[in-house]
């Protein structure tokens, strides 16, 4: 694997570092924001994503508006990070992290002084971004060992390094898996509308010299049926307490493909992702995004001028299409309420004191 020299999320010097993924795979751009409102509309716009990497650089975002709020009391400087929270919340509905980290960083600012709270936020902060490092090395060597010899795997979207802190989880798997000699080839999906898996995934594999082959959307099932595929491996932005899973939209799909064709169907997740407070899929709350990046392509319209169009972000694919969920805890099957509950339990004992 080639070395990545920075994460795709760090912070540094008093402001936020990422990397923004619209300029990808043309241009390696790295964004030095400042400011709580400039993060949030990064997050909004797809300058940062990816239901890990959203999570921590919301944290981040909190660590930004405590270091610029002038509030020279405790009680008048948690309004402004409550103020804050409300809107890096209203960014983007679906992936359940970015509310987790929210709640986890306001919890976690305590102190007897402004200084002590703001030194309080960055460093859980700082925690939340350390931990999603350890839980993607961890979730890649327990997925991969789910892997046969000589393996095709099939992606969709980005579930790498940039939809992380770093490494990734699905590509996380894919990485493990390579560095141990399993895996010989990736399918990568292109990803429709938005081309995460052609501008994104394929740039990630390039890096590391791993062997890809980029395909449309609608070419999966033509793969799967012809046997070309050992495993289909995505990654999650919500899991219910049942194991319905959010992803990007295209992944029922493809889950109905493998299920008809017996490949096995994994979702990679850390625990983080799990939302245990809604029994199924049916509650996911799903995005609906502009219609121009339908209408669109490569900056130039393609549809009929006042042309109708639906633009969801994710759909849901139901527990029974999925052969294992893996986390940094467990690789957890059918059925999933006891090891999604178990791995909750397991991530708040190491968490707790």
């Amino acid at each position: 694997m080639v070395e990545r020299r920075e994460r795709t999320v760090s912070w540094r010097d008093g402001r936020v570092r990422l990397i923004d993924q619209t300029r990808l795979p043309h241009e390696l751009v790295w964004l030095e924001i400042e400011d709580e409102r400039t993060l949030g509309e990064a997050i909004r716009e797809m300058r940062v994503r990816g239901a890990p990497a959203i999570g921590a650089a919301a944290a981040f975002g909190l660590a930004l508006a405590a270091h610029a709020s002038s509030a020279t009391t405790v009680e008048a400087l948690r309004a402004d990070l409550a103020a804050a929270a409300d809107r890096l919340r209203a960014t983007r509905p679906t992936a359940v992290n970015l509310f987790g980290a929210i709640d986890r960083t306001l919890g976690a600012a305590a102190g007897k002084t402004p200084d002590e709270v703001r030194a309080a936020v960055l460093a859980e902060a700082q925690r939340i971004a350390d931990e999603d490092v350890e839980a993607c090395l961890a979730m890649g060597r327990l997925g991969a060992t789910l892997l046969p010899d000589q393996a095709t795997v099939l992606t969709h979207c980005n579930a790498g390094a940039l939809a992380t802190v770093d490494y990734g989880t699905a590509l996380g798997v894919i990485r493990a898996g390579w560095q141990a000699g399993k895996v010989r080839r990736v399918l990568v999906d292109e990803t429709r509308p938005l081309l995460q898996g052609a501008r994104l995934t394929a740039w990630e594999l390039a890096q590391d010299g791993i062997p890809l082959t980029l395909i449309t959307d609608t070419m999966a099932g033509h793969f799967l049926h012809r046997g070309e595929v050992s495993a289909v491996i995505v990654g999650a932005d919500r899991i219910a307490a049942n194991g319905d899973v959010a992803n990007k939209i295209g992944t029922y799909s493809l889950a109905v493909l493998a299920k008809e064709n017996a490949v096995p169907f994994y979702v990679v997740a850390p625990t983080s992702t799990i939302d245990l407070s809604i029994a199924s899929g049916d509650q996911i709350p799903i995005e609906e995004r502009r219609p121009e990046e339908v209408t669109a392509f490569g900056g130039r319209t393609v549809a009929p001028s006042g042309v109708a169009v639906a633009n969801p972000a994710f759909d849901v694919t139901p527990h029974r299409y999925i052969t294992a969920i893996v986390t940094e805890v467990a690789v957890i099957r059918p059925p999933f309420e006891d090891g999604l509950r178990a791995a909750v339990a397991a991530r708040s004992r190491k968490d707790g004191p």
